[in-house]
């Protein structure tokens, strides 16, 4: 990747995933991506370079975070330009996600410089992946906003939301967030997460009440994700049930089966088959 000889084309931006707690978690392309670079450009310097030591990798070193991030951006673009590869990473995970890397690599994007991505530990997915709730679809929301009002904007707008919600959270702010999603949500179920891959890495399930109570008897600690359960169905409207079930029973009396009469009259009336259903075995007793 790297060469002594002068350089005409554009370099690359390697997005680099590195690990969210542990070290050991860090992938051998990860390791020799960040050999091969001309320079790394980092969310905080410090963190990287920790990692760096711990590979035993020797490499130069660009501040690249949120109050820098424009002038440090046109700096590394104009970098790869010249023909240097630069690696993109942030203090753990994945960078671009819920950090300023998605800034760089827009613009590398506007300026048509090539990108690769080396994947990685991602602490979002690991906390899903713990949760033990519904995982075929879920919303990653980030952080919330430290505006009171920004935050409870974002947490109305997801009441309805019936995919699984993902955010993350800082320690001093925890108890805050739990009581305003038990506002907004009512008290559903949720998984956090703290320290994953770490030595006290821990994941309590319980409701967001019940989170609460855990965390006013045991100080939080640590950088959290907190996994929140989908909005539930709304319950169908009894009138809406009573019509379908005479629907149905019409389409059976003209000599449909009863199979074909309860999915017919579930899709007219647009509710779930099951629900249907079940109202006519009651209905029947």
């Amino acid at each position: 990747m790297t060469s002594d000889a002068p350089r005409t084309a554009p370099g690359s931006l390697y997005l680099v995933a590195t690990p969210i707690g542990n070290l050991g978690d860090i992938s051998a392309r990860a390791a020799q991506t960040l050999r091969d670079v001309d320079f790394i450009a980092a969310e905080d310097t410090r963190v990287t370079r920790k990692l760096l030591e711990h590979l035993n990798i020797k490499k130069p070193l660009v501040s690249y975070y949120e109050h820098n991030r424009r002038e440090s951006g046109e700096k590394i673009k104009d970098r790869i330009l010249s023909g240097e590869n630069c690696a993109l990473v942030t203090d753990a995970g994945v960078p671009g996600i819920s950090d300023p890397g998605e800034d760089l690599v827009r613009l590398c994007f506007e300026t048509d410089i090539a990108m690769t991505i080396i994947p990685g530990p991602c602490a979002a997915v690991s906390a899903l992946s713990l949760s033990g709730l519904p995982s075929g679809r879920f919303t990653f929301e980030g952080f919330l906003s430290t505006s009171r009002k920004s935050r409870f904007t974002h947490l109305d707008e997801l009441k309805t939301e019936k995919r699984t919600m993902v955010f993350y959270e800082a320690p001093h702010k925890l108890q805050r967030t739990l009581a305003d999603m038990l506002t907004a949500f009512g008290d559903r179920r949720v998984s956090i997460s703290r320290e994953m891959t770490k030595i006290y890495e821990q994941t309590i399930r319980c409701s967001i009440s019940e989170a609460i109570s855990h965390f006013e008897q045991t100080p939080p600690r640590g950088e959290f994700v907190l996994v929140i359960e989908g909005a539930p169905d709304a319950p169908t409207p009894a009138k809406d049930i009573s019509e379908a079930i005479a629907t149905a029973n019409a389409h059976i009396n003209n000599g449909m089966s009863t199979k074909d009469a309860i999915k017919k009259a579930a899709e007219e009336a647009a509710i779930p088959k099951n629900t249907l259903y079940n109202a006519m075995m009651k209905t029947d007793k």
